[in-house]
């Protein structure tokens, strides 16, 4: 059975659909030993596709990971800039995993990851609308004005997004909870810039229902089976 080339590639766990497209451009995906064209078809038992010359192979053992990403780490498996990548971090996993979706190099807390392409992709999407919980310590206590400008639809990039919600921690007025739907890129500290509150810490404690709980800073763990159940039914 014929696959697109860049679905064959997510499936396998080795790169997101978007990011396989960026790598077959740059020539670093090989089929039969000739350059890999974006929408080619191939034949999973036919083919021979290589990735930066190693040979990729679809395995039947599907991971799913929660790590609890530290801050300094930026969330891809390897950096252009030589930062340290989520991967120092997963070097006892037995398959290649990539992350699904991102927290950005300052950020912190809960990020899931696996080699099931197709439910990454699926769960990236935006119309999806898990969702996503962070905690956000600032450095001045939020004025009643700033919290109602958080609340409200709001201008990113030349994107409305959808309105979040936005609240005290525990009645901390330097301390927010923000609840999203969408995630966009640096979402909420392009929030806080526009309304001029100072991000000093950000944490994502959960997605959907699983949450970070008590994992350590830099530690990770497998999803138990009603965890990826849950996964695979939003």
């Amino acid at each position: 059975m014929e696959v697109r080339i860049q679905k064959y590639l997510s499936d396998c766990g080795v790169l997101s659909r978007r990011k396989a497209e960026e790598e077959i451009k740059a020539g670093h995906v090989l089929v039969n030993g000739q350059s890999a064209m974006i929408g080619q078809k191939i034949n999973p038992h036919n083919d021979a596709v290589q990735y930066r010359g190693q040979l990729v192979e679809k395995t039947g053992k599907k991971l799913y990971l929660m790590l609890n990403k530290p801050r300094g780490y930026v969330s891809t498996l390897s950096d252009e800039k030589n930062r340290k990548c989520i991967t120092d971090l997963l070097t006892d996993v037995e398959e290649r995993v990539y992350p699904i979706g991102r927290l950005d190099l300052d950020s912190e807390g809960l990020l899931l990851l696996t080699n099931d392409g197709e439910l990454a992709n699926r769960l990236m999407h935006p119309s999806q609308g898990v969702e996503k919980c962070y905690h956000v310590k600032i450095k001045e206590p939020v004025t009643p004005e700033q919290l109602i400008k958080l609340n409200e639809r709001m201008v990113i990039d030349g994107y409305t997004i959808r309105p979040c919600k936005v609240r005290p921690l525990n009645n901390d007025p330097t301390k927010l909870y923000f609840i999203l739907r969408e995630g966009r890129n640096r979402q909420i500290r392009k929030m806080c810039d526009q309304v001029g509150v100072q991000v000093a810490r950000l944490t994502r404690v959960s997605i959907g229902a699983i949450q970070l709980g008590g994992l350590r800073s830099g530690t990770w763990v497998k999803l138990s089976k009603e965890q990826v159940d849950y996964l695979k039914s939003i």
